[in-house]
Formats: C-alpha cells, sequence, structure tokens
C-alpha cells in the first residue's frame, strides 16, 4: 500500500466495513439463490470483457440485481467481479476491496430504496409508469453513493497543496461534488432502463434468457465507444508526436504550442463554440508552428533581427505546417488554422495576404492566442512581458492586425481564468517583476515572428 495516504487506507476499510454490514443479512432474508448466482456470474464476466477493452462497468446487471433481488442479495451480486476483476495500478488488492465495497453499497442504496417505493410489486406485474418512478428513484440513489464514495476517496487520496501563511486552504467540496454526479447520472439513467428492461423481462413468461438477451445491444455500444477511444487516443499520439518534435527541434518556444491551445480554447468558448469547435480550436493552437519543422534550426535559435532572406524562409513555416497536416481528416478547420494564422486583418500577413473576413474565423483565433503566449513568455531573443502589457498591446493592434472579436474574448476569459506563467525552454518561471517597455515606447519594433526588423 506504499503511495496510498494512511487517512484513505482508513477511509476504505471504514467504506469495505459498511459493506459487509449491508451484505451481512443475505442469510436470514429469502432470495433466489440461483438467480443471484447467474447474475453474479453475468456480471463477473461482463466486467472482465468490458475492462479489457476499457470501456467501464457494466451497470446494467447490478441494477436488474437492485430490483430483482433484496438489497443484501443485490449487493452481494456486484462482490466477484470487483474482487476478481483485472487491475493495472497498484497497490492490487486494496483497489480491488475498495471497489467491490463501492459499487456493493451503491446496489445496496438502490435495492433498498426500490422495495421501499414498491418497485418490486411493478416488476412483478409491469406498470411502466409506475414501475419507472421507483427504478429512477433507485438510479438516483445508486449514483449519488458512487459519487460521494468517489469523491471522500479522491480528497483523501490527495494532499493539500501549500499556501502562503496566514491564508486557508478551501477545497470546493460541493461544487466539484456536483461536478462528478451530473457527469455520472446520464450514463448511469441508461443504464439503469437497461436494467429495468432485463428486470421485467426476468419476471416475464420470458424467463431469463430474454433478459439477458437485453445486454446485446450494450455490447454493441460498448464496442463503438471503445473503438472511439481507440482512434481518439490514436489522435492524441499523432499530435503529441507532432509537437514534441517542433519542442525538440525549437527548444526556446518549449511548451508554447500547448500555450497557445489553451489561449485558443478560452477565446472559442468566450465566443460560445460548441464543444467540438472548441476541441478542434485546441488541435489548431497546439500544431500552429508544426511547419517550424520545415525551417533550419540555426534560424530558428538565432539571437538577433533576421535578414530579408531570412525572414522569407521563415515565412514559409505555414505553408510546410499545412502540407504535414492536411492529409489528417480529423483536424478539419485547424488544418487552415495552421496555414493562415499569421495572416493580418488589414492584409499585411503572409502567406497569401487575407484580409478581412477571408481570413478563417480559426485562424483568427490562434493569431491572437499565439501572439498573446508569445509576448507573455521569454525567449532567446525576448523578455516575457506581464498579462497587462500583453493585453495593451493586442488591444492596441485590434482591427489592424488582430480581429477585436478576438480580442475582447481574450480579455474577458483572462479577467475570468486569468493566465498561468509561462516557463522558459529549462522549465523555470518567467519573473514578472518590473514594467516591460510596449512596443513603440522605447522598445525595438518587432515582427509577426517576433524578431526585431532589421
Amino acid at each position: 500500500m506504499d503511495g496510498v495516504p494512511a487517512r484513505a487506507r482508513v477511509y476504505v476499510v471504514c467504506v469495505a466495513v459498511a459493506a459487509l454490514l449491508c451484505v451481512w443479512p443475505v442469510s436470514q432474508v429469502y432470495a433466489p439463490w440461483w438467480a443471484m448466482l447467474l447474475l453474479a456470474g453475468v456480471y463477473a464476466g461482463s466486467e472482465l470483457v468490458a475492462r479489457s477493452r476499457s470501456v467501464g462497468t457494466c451497470y446494467p446487471v447490478l441494477l436488474a440485481g437492485a430490483f430483482l433481488l433484496p438489497p443484501p442479495a443485490a449487493a452481494l451480486v456486484a462482490l466477484p467481479g470487483a474482487l476478481l476483476s483485472t487491475v493495472t495500478r497498484r497497490p492490487r488488492g486494496l483497489r480491488r476491496i475498495w471497489r467491490a465495497a463501492q459499487l456493493a453499497l451503491a446496489v445496496w442504496a438502490a435495492a433498498r430504496t426500490h422495495w421501499q417505493l414498491g418497485g418490486r410489486d411493478a416488476v412483478v406485474e409491469p406498470d411502466f409508469p409506475y414501475a419507472l418512478a421507483p427504478a429512477g428513484a433507485a438510479v438516483l440513489a445508486f449514483c449519488l453513493v458512487l459519487t460521494l464514495l468517489d469523491h471522500g476517496i479522491r480528497t483523501l487520496a490527495v494532499a493539500a497543496p501549500r499556501v502562503p501563511a496566514g491564508r486557508r486552504w478551501r477545497l470546493p467540496t460541493g461544487r466539484v461534488w456536483r461536478g462528478l454526479f451530473l457527469r455520472s447520472l446520464a450514463p448511469v439513467a441508461v443504464h439503469g432502463l437497461a436494467g429495468l428492461m432485463m428486470a421485467v423481462l426476468w419476471r416475464s413468461p420470458y424467463g431469463p434468457v430474454a433478459a439477458l438477451l437485453v445486454l446485446l445491444p450494450m455490447c454493441v455500444a460498448w464496442w463503438a465507444f471503445a473503438q472511439y477511444h481507440r482512434e481518439r487516443a490514436a489522435h492524441q499520439a499523432t499530435i503529441r508526436a507532432l509537437v514534441q518534435a517542433v519542442d525538440i527541434k525549437d527548444g526556446y518556444t518549449r511548451g508554447h504550442s500547448e500555450r497557445v491551445g489553451r489561449a485558443s480554447v478560452m477565446i472559442a468558448r468566450e465566443l460560445g463554440m460548441d464543444d467540438e469547435r472548441v476541441e478542434t480550436l485546441r488541435f489548431a493552437g497546439i500544431l500552429h508552428d508544426v511547419g517550424k519543422l520545415g525551417v533550419p534550426t540555426r534560424l530558428l535559435r538565432k539571437d538577433g533581427p533576421l535578414t530579408p532572406e531570412e525572414r522569407r524562409v521563415i515565412e514559409l513555416h505555414p505553408e510546410y505546417g499545412h502540407e504535414m497536416v492536411r492529409g489528417i481528416r480529423f483536424l478539419g478547420e485547424a488544418r487552415a488554422a495552421v496555414l493562415h494564422h499569421h495572416e493580418r486583418l488589414d492584409g499585411s500577413g503572409y502567406p497569401y495576404g487575407l484580409a478581412g473576413d477571408r481570413i478563417p474565423e480559426s485562424a483568427r483565433v490562434v493569431a491572437v492566442a499565439d501572439a498573446f503566449d508569445a509576448m507573455t513568455s521569454t525567449r532567446s531573443y525576448s523578455r516575457a512581458r506581464p498579462v497587462a502589457v500583453a493585453v495593451r498591446e493586442l488591444q492596441r493592434c485590434a482591427g489592424g492586425q488582430f480581429d477585436p472579436r478576438m480580442v475582447r474574448a481574450l480579455v474577458r476569459a483572462l479577467g475570468r481564468h486569468g493566465w498561468h506563467p509561462s516557463v522558459t525552454a529549462d522549465g523555470t518561471p518567467v519573473p514578472r517583476t518590473g514594467p516591460v517597455p510596449v512596443p513603440g515606447q522605447g522598445e525595438d519594433t518587432r515582427d509577426s515572428v517576433g524578431r526585431r526588423v532589421p
């Protein structure tokens, strides 16, 4: 149990004892043992298959047990599958005990709620308008117990951060728990409907075999879900490989791509874009400089002004980047952002000198995010500016170089969420003490790639 705080281990033991107390009366109540063993076996098998495919737990079987069996027997259904499931992280024994106890308590609470509301009679003689009420309450109880226990172990397993003297660290307990509960409720509700269908068919003349057939469409859904996650993981791996290659080539901008991605997401959310577009803008920000792989390293690391010939070579990097990513279909409009993120609203940018609305919206978002991070990060040729100074510079250039709507969105997002300090290539925080001159007020003017104009 190395690495697990003592308070978390005590919490797991307490939850396990509570689960045993819930299961213990099973010998004192009437329960169809063959049904309990069959459900426990099905759950154990589905749990092993689901976890091997990384698609989560088979809740319909557990909830069907809660609708069919007395609370102690329903809680017992969860134990074999949880105790025998594959665990990759250590301590394995503690994690198995925790999962078994957590599920047993959640199923017991669901079964108890269902039986108290008369759900047993509704399942035996199906009356669907009436049967849905106790089943819905049972699903709520199941989800409530799961998220409360999960939040408890997360809180105890993570050490509290250090805070300055005289201040108290407070975990936003209610907000975190509500987030867990709301995210879990919809999937658990769907599983609850499948569990109710299983319970009704189980009690019908068709019997348990018909009830188990309900799992077939669930298996198809799990397979599709697993395929989606594997494809998503492949996308993330592709992006990580490209970004790492850029970071290796240009060490002074290490972390820049991730920060531009984060700033692009802040702008996109402030503009009210849907989640799919927000994710696309994150990809665009992360990959906007991938074309630097085609630029000679000596130019990227040059400490000093660029000659006109060197500038022309560097200004080819958007086209290089577009060539690299145009075959990656899942990037969508992010590919246009890679190509056009150095265009300017007044038409003086590159590579094609587009102006106004002819510049894709994704490129206008990334242009603001890129400039903001470039100004607030220390590089070989420039020192970081404070966030307030960078914001004033963006506002000064809005309408000529940047889209004013994107600048306003970033300013609003910074006002709400702030901005984490940037880091240099060696990972040390950038100092923010002392004023930094604004371009045009005592400092050399810089071009669109951040270098001093010769």
